[in-house]
């Protein structure tokens, strides 16, 4: 098969180091793939810090549905001129609406890599492929089952094997090795799938850590709204620095791995935090996917569901560190190996 251009389309925070390593081991195999990211969250922050290539396109438009549609339009109209020129064989994003309508106004074969079935209603607009944990039943997606490729362990599996700990981080933001140090990430409001309840649970969260002895707590909030909001309610702990938010994009997986805990309102940092064997606490009180499941059955992750439970369920301790491998080394190759699948089968359909 011929190399052939990829687009890849960054639409939220997580999606950065997850497809860093996707797109290395794509131009190994001699693809060509162009990157477009969306300033939103600290999408384009961490793509810096990661010294990825990319074309800044479109931003976030607000909470209100009819802004989040009137936004996924706007910016799919943003990147046509750039999508037209670079002419790609193929549109490969987790999750981004704006990339699969314009791939289908376009007619760009599209793949969707998801690990949530209950984030994506396609409403007629549906990639051609969509690569999925395997422990997520297919049929949990509009899609016929034979588009729908499996891959082992989870999304978080794809960048964890190849991450190695850094301790200098603790001396930079001035905490001390004695310290019980918890990461917070707040509930993400902006999404379609927010509840309330991750709300109260956040607030109860904080208010139990400010309370506790020797308890320092990261917080990385998801925007500057969310962040200022954070700092006029809790502000004096700031001050004492029992809590602390960073001042510019660190690596999170270094953070959760010097992390004696996680507590988080979304799913991201709680994946990556089981796939490091780090205590984690989850906050998010949106439908449960599969995946939490998963790891709520191995024993790798803590649903909270009340107030209650956070004063009784979440424990505040020192743990050791056992530095090693973590995640699935298989994770990786598999997904690439679909989206060469993918490219062979389109050359033999076009």
């Amino acid at each position: 098969m011929a190399p052939k251009t990829i687009w890849i389309d960054l639409d939220n925070s997580p999606h950065v180091p997850f497809f860093a390593p996707i797109i290395s081991a794509l131009q190994e195999h001699g693809h060509s793939v162009f990157v477009t990211a969306r300033d939103f969250a600290q999408v384009t922050k961490l793509a810096d810090l990661l010294h990825l290539q990319y074309q800044p396109i479109g931003r976030h438009y607000g909470r209100h549905i009819l802004l989040k549609l009137a936004g996924v339009i706007i910016r799919a109209g943003q990147l046509a001129s750039v999508v037209r020129r670079a002419d790609p064989d193929l549109a490969v994003s987790h999750g981004s609406r704006s990339q699969l309508l314009l791939s289908a106004m376009m007619g760009i074969p599209s793949v969707l890599i998801d690990d949530y079935e209950h984030s994506i209603d396609f409403k007629g607009v549906r990639p051609r492929w969509l690569i999925a944990p395997e422990v997520i039943p297919r049929g949990s997606w509009p899609m016929p089952e034979g588009r729908i490729l499996p891959y082992p362990g989870i999304k978080e599996d794809v960048y964890v094997p190849q991450f190695t700990p850094d301790p200098s981080l603790l001396p930079l933001l001035e905490i001390s090795e004695d310290a019980i140090l918890v990461t917070l990430r707040p509930p993400a409001t902006h999404a379609h799938y927010h509840s309330p309840e991750s709300d109260t649970l956040f607030d109860a969260v904080l208010n139990r850590l400010v309370g506790e002895h020797n308890v320092v707590t990261v917080i990385l909030p998801r925007t500057a709204d969310q962040e200022d909001a954070i700092r006029n309610r809790w502000g004096k702990y700031f001050t004492s620095r029992q809590l602390i938010i960073p001042s510019q994009p660190i690596n999170g997986l270094n953070l959760i791995w010097l992390s004696d805990l996680v507590i988080s309102g979304g799913g991201t940092m709680n994946r990556e935090a089981a796939a490091l064997h780090v205590p984690v606490y989850s906050t998010f009180r949106g439908k449960t996917g599969a995946i939490d499941r998963y790891l709520v059955t191995q024993k790798r992750l803590i649903l909270i569901g009340t107030v209650d439970d956070v004063n009784t369920q979440i424990n505040l301790s020192k743990r050791r560190r056992h530095p090693g491998v973590y995640g699935n080394t298989e994770t990786l190759t598999a997904i690439v190996n679909h989206l060469d699948t993918v490219l062979e089968r389109q050359c033999k359909d076009a």
